[in-house]
């Protein structure tokens, strides 16, 4: 079993668990991290990015939205948070051709919601995030490292949140 293989499990039981997820991951995070999430509708994406928001300095996360029809909101913090919505897009060529590549910097954290329609357009070290609920609160997030940044930031958020 390798680094990326390696696989972390968390629990939430509300929106508030969800966002301190969400805020541990925040502080953690390192330039050029890009996390795919993965998971339902109403499963939680918009509110895990709101606790990344949050955690990263960035605005009031009660202003972070799903940028569902705008596709890319930007949210200055300590690193610029970039929240992309692939839902309506088509697949990763109209990901690439929003200018996604561009948005992966040093200085940046991407959180794309659907990141599995768009997957192939998505970096290697990806800190793929699935969201699974099982009733109207419960949520169980599975965290997979893609790699070498994305295992670290595991590392580091695994030492941040307990």
């Amino acid at each position: 079993m390798t680094a990326a293989d390696v696989q972390t499990m968390w629990e939430t039981t509300s929106v508030e668990s969800t966002h301190a997820i969400g805020a541990a991951l925040g502080r953690i995070l390192r330039g050029g991290v890009t996390i795919g999430m993965v998971g339902p509708l109403g499963a939680g994406k918009t509110h895990l990015v709101k606790g990344i928001a949050a955690g990263n300095g960035a605005v009031d996360p009660r202003k972070i939205t799903s940028p569902t029809f705008t596709l890319i909101h930007e949210y200055p913090g300590r690193l610029r948070l970039y929240h992309v919505d692939a839902y309506r897009l088509r697949g990763p060529s109209e990901l690439i051709a929003l200018g996604f590549d561009e948005l992966v910097a040093s200085d940046s954290v991407v959180a794309v919601e659907w990141a599995d329609r768009v997957r192939a357009a998505m970096p290697t070290d990806t800190l793929w995030i699935e969201i699974t609920p099982t009733d109207e609160t419960l949520r169980h997030l599975a965290f997979h490292p893609g790699g070498p940044l994305a295992q670290q930031c595991m590392t580091d958020f695994r030492a941040e949140y307990r």
